[in-house]
C-alpha cells in the first residue's frame, strides 16, 4: 500500500494573519507580551502544547479564530506585539552595528551544536549545553551579530520523566509532530524540500533542512527521517544522544559533515565556524575537502584555512565525559572519507589521537588541533582543561596552553520574571532592549525594599502553586486517594526559607549531599521558629542507573512523613520549570564535586531575579562569589578523601543554614521586612548580571575569538597567500630537528640589586631558516621543577649578528623584585599571519 500525505495549515482571518510569524519566530520565547497574547487564546492549550503557539493555531476550531479575528481588544494587542516585533527585527542601532569595524563587516559566523534550549515547544534540548546554545543564539539575535545554528532535527523529543510508585524514573519519548511546530522545510531554488548526501558506510543518505527563526537569526536542523531513506537511516535522528556507539558516530557525520553541506547547499557561505562541544567537529574535515574541491588546495593548505578561522569551546573537565571512538568503528565510516582529503587512514586516525598509544578517535583533540580558538567555559575550567590536555603541547609550561576562559553567560530576558524585568525597567533607566545592556544596575539602592520584597514573594507564590499542581496531578496519575491529593494541595509555605535545587542528576553534582546527616536536615526543616524547605528537580540520563538512584532517594524522602510538606521533588524538569524554581526560590543550592562543573549557568538564571547562591566554588562561582552576595560551600583545598569532602561539605551546608542563612532571612524589621537579606538580594543583581548574561559572552567571542578568525578567513582567501604561509609552515617542520638554541656565557654576578637589568646573548642554529621565520624569546619566571614553569612571560630577543652558520640574540632581564628569577631561552615559528604561535606547537628549549 502506497501512503500519500498532504500538510493542513491553519485559515487565519486577514486580520489575524500576522499571528503566523509570530508563532513561528522563537523570538517570542523571551518576550512576555507575545507569551501573554498566546496564553490569552487559549490557555489551555497553552499548556497542553508545552508552550508552542504554532500548534495552538492549528488546533483552535474556527469559530475561535473568527470570534478573536472580531475582538477588538485582542486585535489591538496583536498589532501592538506585531510593531514590536517588526520594530526588534529591523532595528539598525545594535551593538553589532555601532562596534564593528569596516573590514568585519561581512563577518558571518555559523555555530554548531547537538542540542538547543530555545523553547519547551521545540524540545531538542537535555541539559546545559542546550540550554547554552539556545541563549547564544538569542543574544547573537539581541546584539545583531550575523550567525546561523547547525544543529539536529529529532523525531523524539528529549525524554519526559515520570515516577513510578518505588519513585523510579521511567522514560517515555513523545514524538514531535514537525508540522504543527515553529519550524519550516527548507527548500532549493526549484521549490522543492532540500537535499544534501552524505556517505555512511557505503549507504548514501539523504538529509533535509528545516529552518527555526530565532528573532534575527536562525537556526538549521537537519533530518534523515525522510522516505528517500532506508529504515535504519531514518532512525539516525530518531533521539538525541540515543542508541548505541554506532548510532552516535552516524549523528555526529551528519552533524558535522551534513550540516557543512546544508550551508554550502543553501549559498551560506561563513567566515567563522565555531563548534561548541567535539560533537560536531567531522564539520572542519568536510571544510578542508570542500575547500580542496573548490579552489583546488592541497590538503595542508585548505588545514591552513580552516585552522585559522575555527573556534571551539570545550565543555567537559573529566576525560570520560570527552567523545571518543573506537578505531574500528572511525574506520567503517571515514575510510573512504579520508582518501577523499588526500589522507592515508593512518594519517587520518593521528588527528584524532591523544597520544600515539591512544585507544580511541577523540573528536575533542580533532577539535583542539585543528582550530585556532579554544576556550573553556569558566576561568577554573580554562585551568583544568590547560592540566587535561597538557599532552598535546608536552613542551609548554601549562599556563600558555593556547585554552582561553570565556565564561558562560544566560540570556537574561529569557530567564527573568516579568515581575522583575518590570522592577528594573521602571528604575534603572532601560530594559526595554535586552535587560544586560540596558539597564544601569549600579542604582539598584533605588528600589525600595518593600516593592523588591513584594516582587519577590509574587514569584515564591507562583512557584509553590505550581509545584502543587504538579505533585497533585503525579498522585492522580498514581490512583492515589482523596487525602493524599488534599495534602498535595498544602505542601511548602511561601513565608518559609526556600531552598532549591534543579539540573540534570548525574552523580559528581551530588543531589544527596544535604541528606547525609537526616537528623541536622530534620532539624532545619522541623524547627519551628526559622524552619527550611527544599525544593528538588531534575533528569537522570536514561542509561544512568547511579543518577536514577539519586533522584529515587531525594523523591522517597519527599514522602518520608518526618519531612513531608518540607521536601518536595517535581516531577518531569522541564525549561518552564526551571524558570518558575530560579524565579521563585529564596537560594539556590549547588554542589558539585570541585572542579568538575565547566560553569554551571542555572544560579546566574537564579541570580537575575534576586535569587543568592549557596555553592561550591566550582565554575562560575568561584568568579563570581563574595561574601556580600551568597555564600560559599567549604573552600578550594584539597581533600584526603572523597569521604572527607563529603563530610565537610554536608556539614557546611548545615552550619550555613542553620547558624547564618536562616537566621539572616527570619530577622524582620518593625515593618516585617528582612532588610538585611534584601540588601544581599540588591547586590547580588548589581554584580552578577551585567556580567554573568550571553551578551557580555557574544561580546567576548566577537572580540577575542570571531573578528581574528573572520580577518584570517579573508587574507586566506587569496589562494597565493595561503600556499606562501602552507609553504613557510612546511620549511619550518623540515627544518626544525636542525634548530639550536644555547645560552653564551652567561655568568650573572653573585648578587644582583632590584632595579638591575642583567643581559643575556643566545646563539641560535635555524638550518635552511631565516631569522624573519622563527621568534626567539627569553622566558623569564619562576620554575617549579628542573624543566617546567610554574608561571612566567617571554619576550623576544633582538637579532645582533650572523656568527658562521648561526645567528647572535641578545635581551634583558629587568630584575623588578628581589629573590630567585628562573629563564630560558626559547625558538617558536613567526609569520604574519600566524594567528597563533603556538599552534600547532614547534619549540625549541635552550639546551645548555
Amino acid at each position: 500500500m502506497k501512503i500519500k500525505s498532504f500538510n493542513v495549515i491553519p485559515n487565519l482571518p486577514e486580520n489575524l494573519r500576522a499571528l503566523e510569524e509570530l508563532s513561528t519566530n522563537m523570538w517570542f520565547t523571551w518576550n512576555w507580551d507575545a507569551i501573554m497574547m498566546f496564553v490569552g487564546i487559549n490557555e489551555d492549550l497553552w499548556h497542553r502544547s508545552h508552550r508552542n503557539p504554532k500548534w495552538i493555531l492549528g488546533t483552535l476550531p474556527p469559530e475561535r479564530l473568527e470570534e478573536l479575528s472580531r475582538d477588538g481588544n485582542f486585535l489591538g494587542k496583536l498589532e501592538e506585539i506585531k510593531n514590536k516585533f517588526e520594530n526588534y527585527i529591523s532595528y539598525k542601532d545594535t551593538w553589532f552595528a555601532k562596534n564593528r569595524q569596516e573590514q568585519d563587516k561581512d563577518i558571518h559566523i555559523a555555530y554548531f551544536s547537538m542540542e538547543y534550549g530555545i523553547g519547551e515547544g521545540l524540545p531538542i534540548y537535555s541539559g546545559g549545553l542546550g540550554m547554552l546554545s539556545g541563549d547564544h543564539l538569542k543574544s547573537s539575535s539581541d546584539l545583531g551579530m550575523p550567525l546561523v545554528g547547525m544543529g539536529l532535527l529529532y523525531k523524539k523529543g528529549y525524554v519526559q520523566q515520570v515516577l513510578n510508585r518505588d519513585n523510579w524514573q521511567v522514560e517515555r519519548y513523545p514524538e514531535n509532530d514537525w508540522y504543527n511546530m515553529p519550524v519550516q522545510i527548507v527548500k532549493d531554488a526549484g521549490g522543492r524540500p532540500l537535499r544534501v548526501e552524505v556517505d555512511l558506510a557505503g549507504e548514501k543518505v539523504l538529509v533535509g533542512v528545516w529552518q527555526v527563526p530565532v528573532g534575527r537569526t536562525s537556526l538549521y536542523l537537519l533530518d534523515t527521517d525522510l522516505p528517500e531513506n532506508t529504515a535504519q537511516a531514518r532512525l539516525i535522528t530518531e533521539q538525541l544522544y540515543g542508541g548505541d556507539r554506532e548510532n552516535r558516530i552516524r549523528q555526529e557525520i551528519v552533524l558535522g559533515i551534513g550540516g557543512a553541506r546544508a550551508l554550502e547547499a543553501m549559498g551560506i557561505a561563513p567566515t567563522v565556524f565555531h563548534i561548541n562541544e567535539g560533537h560536531s567537529a567531522f564539520l572542519l574535515f568536510e571544510r578542508i575537502r570542500q575547500l580542496m574541491r573548490n579552489r583546488g588546495l592541497t590538503y595542508p593548505e585548505a588545514r591552513e584555512v580552516v585552522w585559522a578561522s575555527s573556534v571551539f569551546t570545550t565543555h567537559t573537565p573529566v576525560m570520560a565525559g570527552n567523545e571518543h571512538f573506537d578505531f574500528e568503528l572511525v574506520k567503517r565510516y571515514l575510510e573512504s572519507y579520508s582518501r577523499e582529503l588526500g589522507l592515508t587512514f593512518p594519517e587520518f586516525l593521528e588527528i584524532g589521537k591523544e597520544e600515539h598509544t591512544s585507544m580511541g578517535f577523540c573528536m575533542t583533540v580533532v577539535a583542539m588541533r585543528l582550530c585556532a580558538f579554544l576556550n573553556g567555559v569558566s576561568l577554573l575550567h580554562r585551568d583544568v582543561s590547560r592540566d587535561m590536555w597538557h599532552k598535546l603541547w608536552p613542551q609548554l609550561p601549562r599556563y600558555e596552553i593556547p585554552i582561553e576562559g570565556i565564561t558562560n553567560g544566560v540570556h537574561t530576558c529569557s530567564w527573568i520574571s516579568h515581575e522583575h524585568h518590570k522592577l528594573y525597567s521602571k528604575y534603572l533607566a532601560g530594559g526595554a532592549n535586552g535587560i544586560p545592556d540596558s539597564c544601569d544596575f549600579s542604582r539598584m539602592g533605588e528600589i525600595g525594599d518593600r516593592e523588591m520584597w513584594d516582587t519577590h514573594m509574587v514569584r515564591k507564590v507562583k512557584l509553590v502553586k505550581l509545584v502543587r499542581e504538579r505533585l497533585k496531578r503525579q498522585h492522580q496519575r498514581l490512583g492515589a486517594d482523596p487525602t493524599v491529593l488534599a495534602e498535595a494541595e498544602k505542601v511548602l509555605n511561601p513565608e518559609y526559607l526556600t531552598i532549591g535545587f534543579a539540573r540534570r542528576f548525574a552523580t559528581y553534582k551530588r543531589a544527596t549531599l544535604f541528606m547525609r546527616d537526616l537528623e541536622r536536615l530534620l532539624e532545619l526543616v522541623t524547627d519551628e521558629k526559622m524552619p527550611v524547605q527544599f525544593v528538588f528537580a531534575g533528569k537522570a540520563h536514561q542509561a544512568d542507573t547511579h543518577g536514577k538512584e539519586f533522584i529515587k532517594a531525594v523523591a522517597k524522602l519527599s514522602m518520608d512523613p518526618r519531612f513531608k510538606s518540607r521536601i518536595i521533588f517535581v516531577e518531569d524538569y522541564n525549561m518552564n520549570v526551571a524558570r518558575y524554581m530560579v524565579q521563585g526560590v529564596d537560594v539556590w543550592m549547588n554542589n558539585p564535586i570541585r572542579p568538575l562543573e565547566a560553569s554551571g549557568t542555572s544560579g546566574m538564571k537564579a541570580a537575575a531575579n534576586g535569587v543568592m547562591n549557596l555553592s561550591v566554588l566550582d565554575g562560575w562561582w568561584e568568579e563570581g562569589y563574595s561574601p556580600d552576595l551568597g555564600w560559599a560551600i567549604g573552600g578550594t583545598e584539597a581533600y584526603n578523601s572523597d569521604e572527607e569532602r563529603d563530610y565537610v561539605e554536608s556539614e557546611s551546608i548545615y552550619n550555613l543554614l542553620k547558624k547564618v542563612i536562616a537566621p539572616l532571612y527570619y530577622e524582620r524589621g518593625e515593618d516585617g521586612l528582612p532588610h538585611d537579606w534584601i540588601k544581599m538580594m540588591k547586590v547580588c543583581v548589581q554584580k552578577l548580571i551585567p556580567h554573568f548574561n550571553t551578551n557580555r559572552m557574544l561580546r567576548e567571542y566577537y572580540e577575542k575569538f570571531y573578528v581574528h578568525a573572520h580577518r584570517s578567513s579573508r587574507k586566506f582567501a587569496e589562494n597565493s597567500r595561503v600556499a606562501e604561509f602552507a609553504g613557510w609552515r612546511r620549511k619550518l617542520a623540515d627544518n626544525w630537528p636542525q634548530v639550536k638554541v644555547v645560552t653564551d656565557q652567561f655568568k650573572p654576578e653573585m648578587e644582583l640589586h632590584s632595579g638591575a637589568t642583567l643581559p643575556v646573548r643566545a646563539v641560535v642554529w635555524l638550518g635552511d631558516l631565516k631569522p624573519e621565520d622563527v621568534d626567539v624569546q627569553l622566558h623569564v619566571g619562576t620554575a617549579g621543577g628542573e624543566s617546567v614553569f610554574k608561571e612566567g612571560r617571554s619576550v623576544s630577543m633582538t637579532q645582533e649578528a650572523r656568527m658562521g652558520d648561526s645567528y647572535v640574540y641578545k635581551g634583558e632581564i629587568l630584575c623588578r623584585k628581589s629573590g630567585r628569577h628562573d629563564f630560558a631561552v626559547r625558538v617558536i615559528g613567526r609569520h604574519p599571519d600566524a594567528v597563533n604561535a603556538l599552534m600547532p606547537l614547534l619549540i625549541k628549549w635552550s639546551d645548555d
